[in-house]
């Protein structure tokens, strides 16, 4: 299995926070690849700057590698198909990445029930 994770699962990863299920740290330790999105990053970033995350931006970069996970860079591609979601969800950082796990395709490991709507590639945690 191809997973990507939403950014506050990769979070929870790198912290060993509670939040996130055994059977997901399993499935995420489990997986063929896993990828974090650029997208990840710069919404940690934005987040950051409005005292909305206090997290170090770095250490979620360099957290990447050490966890054997991939980098997804933002391609044209996934912007593009964007456009083609339905208007369920206004974040624009949750909608690149259902975009990108449509796209690669992945499963989009995510807490956050509303975005199962958009495919069956979406995974709720729980």
């Amino acid at each position: 299995m191809k997973l990507l994770l939403d950014t506050h699962v990769f979070l929870w990863w790198i912290k060993g926070d509670r939040r996130l299920p055994k059977n997901t740290k399993s499935k995420i330790s489990q997986a063929e690849d896993v990828f974090v999105s650029s997208a990840s990053i710069w919404e940690a970033t934005i987040k950051i700057k409005l005292k909305k995350l206090d997290v170090d931006v770095n250490r979620m970069v360099n957290a990447i590698t050490e966890s054997g996970f991939a980098q997804l860079p933002i391609l044209v591609e996934h912007a593009a198909a964007v456009s083609r979601l339905p208007d369920i969800h206004r974040d624009p950082f949750d909608r690149i990445l259902i975009a990108q796990a449509i796209v690669e395709p992945l499963t989009f490991l995510t807490a956050d029930a509303e975005l199962k709507s958009y495919s069956e590639l979406v995974e709720i945690i729980d």
